[in-house]
């Protein structure tokens, strides 16, 4: 997907002015290619570090899953258990994947040759994690990423165990406790020859915590802007930032989508706009229930990692869309909103030769943009009320 052509502000541009010159096909065709290309985006994230530095959980953690999910955890223990590259997708977004990688320093996986034989070139980038100081090994690696010119991040994993450790003192002091970990890391780095390094620090089971909403915000801002679209929309709901923030992502698609329903509109063929109008709006909004997570089996996760019933969870959920996102269920939206008579309207505009298809194309553009925005109101607040609830449980 190094080809993906995204719309830049200079399509944009062109894009509206066709429109204002009445060529709504040169701007639906741009739009079609550009959902087609965003649905196959790769992105192949490697994770990495020494035997024992909680990888794995981080790895669960991050798809939104528990360690003890015996279908699609990565495994975890005390001991090395990954021996080979292995892919791990997230549930929704199987074009996502984590790679869990052979402990770095272990008997089959030497440092100097470590990235040849993980085939480094399959990762857009890695997160060398570690549950103390980084090692020598570390930072041989980090170096040779480096030098294949990919990005690279250091995790400080297992940060809620030493937060626990420290609270039995009298002197403990929160903020102090992490400035310390994190100085202690630089340090070690550092020391090693690394200058100006950066380090997260992270808890797979406080993922929303900590240093996770930065790690998050940087990987996305040194994504290519396809990637960090993909990126972004299948991370669990953690904090009510990353619901904003995909929330933002997928409004900015929506006068896409109603450009697309305006064009085929223009055209008078009987039931055609209507048509196409509910495959637009059934997709899009059933994009936008997988990416706001509402679906039962997300629920169901989310109850297990955080012990709230999944029947609470559920009971939170206030749009109707969230029961069914069917033909039918759109179709009485859509009947509802247009108060029983606009789409015959539609049609009957779309007639008039020249200046109907053009009003036809404006009342379909604004429906299907009205409705696309509606929803995704709706399914964001009830990703909100379900976060909230589960955080709930563990404050």
């Amino acid at each position: 997907m190094d080809e993906f052509e995204i719309i830049t502000d200079e399509d944009v541009q062109d894009i509206r002015e066709a429109m204002e010159n009445n060529s709504l096909a040169t701007a639906a065709k741009k739009f079609q290619d550009y959902f087609k290309q965003l649905d196959n985006v790769t992105l192949n994230i490697a994770i990495t570090g020494e035997s024992g530095s909680g990888k794995s959980s981080f790895i669960n953690a991050f798809r939104g899953i528990g360690d003890d999910d015996e279908i699609n955890s990565a495994p975890t223990g005390v001991v090395e258990t990954t021996m080979e590259p292995k892919s791990y997708p997230y549930p929704k977004y199987p074009s996502v994947q984590l790679w869990d990688l052979p402990g770095i320093g272990t008997h089959n996986f030497k440092a100097d040759t470590y990235l040849q034989d993980v085939e480094f070139k399959r990762y857009d980038f890695f997160i060398i994690i570690a549950s103390e100081r980084f090692k020598s090994s570390n930072v041989q690696l980090a170096m040779e990423i480096q030098k294949m010119k990919k990005r690279f991040y250091f995790v400080r994993c297992k940060i809620d165990e030493n937060i626990r450790a420290e609270k039995r003192k009298k002197t403990f002091d929160h903020d102090k406790t992490l400035k310390t970990i994190r100085d202690d890391c630089m340090k070690g780095l550092q020391e090693q020859g690394l200058t100006s390094p950066t380090v997260f620090l992270i808890s797979s089971f406080e993922l929303g915590g900590y240093d996770f909403p930065l790690l998050e915000e940087t990987m996305e801002k040194e994504l290519p802007k396809h990637k960090r679209h993909v990126l972004l929309l299948s991370l669990p709901n953690m904090t009510l930032e990353i619901i904003e923030k995909k929330k933002a992502a997928l409004q900015a698609d929506i006068w896409k989508m109603a450009v697309l329903s305006g064009t085929v509109a223009a055209i008078p063929i009987p039931g055609l706009s209507v048509a196409v109008d509910v495959t637009i709006l059934v997709k899009e909004i059933s994009r936008y229930y997988l990416a706001f997570g509402l679906d039962d089996d997300s629920l169901r996760k989310l109850s297990d990692r955080t012990d709230v019933p999944f029947e609470e969870l559920k009971s939170v959920l206030k749009s109707p869309l969230n029961k069914e996102i069917t033909a039918d269920v759109v179709i009485k939206l859509l009947t509802k909103a247009a108060g029983g008579g606009l789409m015959a309207l539609e049609y009957l505009i779309s007639n008039i030769p020249v200046f109907g298809s053009i009003a036809a194309g404006g009342i379909s553009y604004g429906t299907t943009y009205s409705m696309l925005n509606s929803c995704l109101n709706e399914l964001a607040e009830d990703a909100q009320n379900v976060l909230m609830r589960a955080i709930k449980s563990e404050v």
